[in-house]
């Protein structure tokens, strides 16, 4: 593994061919005093016995050396986190392909990230020329380069540069012959090396299995097979990088008599896991990312460290602007930074993320070296930011949703102007797991405030992508929040919301008991249209029941409600319910009559969302009807909006509606393909009609 490597002044003896003729030494013909034959050398250290879970590595090494060689030799670069094992891995391949070097394989330690800094360019040189039989090497680095190459130049040898800091470093060091390797490990890119034609292979984490073996190798079969529980509970928490897996080994293997289950309940407590790895006293894993940490600017430590302090899971240039008050740009540099010396992983699509251990690391540091209150600071704006965006989007996405209070107790960085509602749904959708993040760590920290506004904000979220399990805990969390900080409006707005998620997520009855809890609040404040929203959705609960008549009594009341404040999209809202019930009791004339009004509501307001709904449900009554034409027309417009507006849910039931569409005209094989795209639409957002779709789909005749 890294850091087990002899630094190159160990390996400068004299091991090699000499030079049979002169070298040429910056025009000058230099003879050579050595012997006439020396070993060829091979300088590699020890390699692991066996190489686990890096097939798809070596793979790719061998397609590379086998393809015709470039001018001027290969440059293999293997970047990747500390402790990845990157160095054995090189070093590895390179013994595993020995005969393709039949004039030696040269290793050095560049010492990128030791605490007395890298090794001098020429000190490599002069440990490699000597192992040639050249005993005199310049003292200026351009002229020992020169006469490196030279001394390569007719040689098919491998090297191997480790821990490389720079490109500049690594360029030096190149024998340039055209049949050379030269293999650099490096936990930066060294994306400068790429204009000399290197290729960059990158080294990322092992899998369970590779990991459960490689601790398997380490403390024998008999103590896995003995303990296994405990011994998945360790490859788990170590994440799969192989120094912690080897270091955690190392530990069980020289405590025989210990139970491994001391060791997984030792990384277990997630602040004392770093300590936990340690091996003869010394920390390998927080030495590693020790000397990653030392060599980044002021700017870049602060950042590492506040973005350990963070309940996120992954990073924009936004998000840690927000931590670190930087500009976006400024932010996204430093992100790149951080990725390039892989303390973050970078995710695509200009995100980042912690490996496990390493975050600890990030967060031991700040509540080390920074006061409290900037690492709560930090995590306050990162929260305010989230907030502030789906506030946003929320605006965008459901315009006549009424506008909660906001607080925040600075303006918030970084905040969008989404060009169109599509663009804030799929905010929405990648930061989900952000969101869910922030409110969680705002539970936690008893900042009830946040807590409840966030879980408002998120609503758009829940109505049209519909992550019920999400929703569930949102607005529970929320609830509390709200009532903790005595916030009756919002109180209401939660119990609404709960009724709707429990809904959505097919618990019927738990739904009308919530939205009761919510009429009952709403009387309470006298608040109209709170009152409505918990009666619409008492009304919707009873029609789910099969009760009808106690249905449409809920929805006429609610009607009259927002009627009288002139609330014209909860009126078109209530419309689109009546015309559901009327159609539930094949009442064909009252429900065209009730959704073709609320179409007119929707349009005049600008929803075109809802224009959708009611499209799909009046052609499902029209379906009811055996108006079929019709019914198509309306179900085919339908599920293309659904499909613009990124509504799955609703594309999903427009889509199970023309299956039934096709089964009344006694088109099996269509109504089968479309019940099948409908139950996948369904699965992809987790939603309990898919049951229904499956009993269907097993119950279509076949042949």
């Amino acid at each position: 593994m890294e850091g087990h490597r002899n630094s190159v002044t160990g390996q400068a003896r004299i091991e090699g061919v000499a030079l049979q003729a002169g070298d040429i030494h910056g025009g000058v013909h230099v003879h050579s005093h050595a012997p006439a034959l020396l070993p060829v050398p091979q300088q590699l250290p020890p390699a692991p016995a066996h190489l686990l879970g890096r097939e798809v590595e070596l793979a790719a090494l061998d397609r590379e050396l086998n393809a015709p060689p470039p001018s001027g030799g290969r440059c293999l670069v293997l970047a990747g986190p500390a402790g990845v094992g990157k160095s054995a891995l090189a070093g590895s391949w390179l013994r595993s392909r020995a005969e393709e070097f039949p004039d030696g394989l040269f290793y050095a330690d560049l010492r990128s990230h030791a605490p007395g800094g890298p090794t001098d360019p020429v000190e490599v040189l002069g440990a490699f020329l000597r192992a040639l039989g050249l005993a005199r090497v310049p003292a200026e680095l351009h002229e020992a380069a020169a006469l490196w190459r030279s001394a390569a130049a007719s040689r098919r040898i491998g090297v191997l540069l480790d821990s490389a800091a720079t490109a500049a470093q690594v360029r030096a060091l190149l024998p340039g012959a055209d049949r050379s390797v030269t293999v650099v490990t490096s936990r930066t890119r060294l994306d400068g090396l790429s204009m000399d034609g290197a290729e960059l292979f990158p080294v990322g984490l092992i899998d369970r299995a590779a990991a459960t073996e490689l601790l398997t190798r380490r403390i024998g079969a008999e103590r896995v097979a003995a303990e296994l529980p405990a011994v998945e509970q360790v490859v788990s928490r170590c994440a799969g990088l192989p120094l912690a897996i080897c270091v955690a080994g190392a530990r069980m293997a020289s405590r025989p008599r210990q139970p491994l289950a001391a060791t997984a309940e030792a990384l277990r407590r997630e602040a004392d896991r770093l300590a936990a790895l340690r091996l003869d006293g010394e920390s390998a894993v927080r030495g590693a990312l020790d000397a990653s940490y030392r060599v980044l600017d002021r700017a870049a430590g602060r950042l590492y460290r506040l973005l350990g302090q963070l309940p996120l899971t992954e990073f924009t240039p936004e998000s840690a602007g927000a931590a670190a008050e930087l500009s976006r740009a400024d932010a996204d540099a430093t992100l790149d930074l951080l990725a390039g010396t892989h303390l973050l992983e970078e995710r695509g699509d200009g995100r980042y993320r912690f490996h496990d251990l390493v975050r600890l690391h990030a967060r031991e540091l700040g509540q080390t070296e920074d006061p409290p209150e900037q690492c709560e600071a930090a995590v306050r704006r990162v929260g305010e930011h989230y907030l502030a965006v789906a506030t946003v989007a929320e605006a965008l996405i459901m315009p006549s949703h009424r506008l909660m209070a906001r607080d925040y107790r600075q303006p918030p960085l970084h905040v969008p102007e989404f060009a169109e509602e599509m663009e804030a749904l799929g905010w929405f959708d990648r930061e989900r797991d952000q969101l869910m993040a922030v409110l969680r760590d705002a539970t936690r920290n008893h900042r009830y405030t946040l807590t409840w506004q966030l879980a408002d904000a998120m609503q758009p979220m829940f109505v049209r992508l519909r992550p019920h399990a999400m929703q569930l805990e949102s607005n529970t969390l929320g609830l509390a929040a709200a009532r903790e900080v005595e916030e009756r409006i919002a109180e209401q707005r939660m119990l609404t919301s709960l009724g709707q998620g429990r809904r959505n997520a097919g618990r019927i009855q738990e739904s009308a008991d919530w939205f009761a809890q919510a009429l009952a609040v709403a009387e309470e404040l006298d608040d109209r249209k709170g009152k409505g929203q918990a009666l619409i959705g008492l009304g919707h609960a009873h029609r789910d029941l099969g009760e009808l008549d106690s249905a449409r009594a809920r929805f006429e009341q609610a009607l009259v409600l927002w009627e009288a404040i002139g609330y014209r999209r909860g009126v078109g809202l209530l419309r689109v319910a009546l015309g559901e019930v009327a159609t539930d009791a094949a009442d064909e004339a009252e429900a065209e009559r009730q959704l073709s009004a609320a179409i007119e509501d929707f349009t005049a307001v600008g929803d075109q969302y809802e224009v959708c709904r009611a499209q799909a449900i009046r052609g499902r009554a029209y379906l009811m009807a055996g108006r079929y034409g019709q019914a198509g027309e309306e179900l085919e417009i339908a599920r293309a909006g659904f499909l613009a507006a990124g509504a799955p849910h609703w594309q999903a039931r427009s889509i199970e509606w023309l299956g039934e569409l096709a089964l009344s005209q006694g088109e099996t094989g269509v109504a089968r393909e479309r019940f099948t795209a409908s139950y996948e639409l369904y699965r992809s957002v987790a939603a309990p009609d898919t049951a229904r779709l499956a009993r269907r789909i097993e119950e279509l005749p076949t042949g």
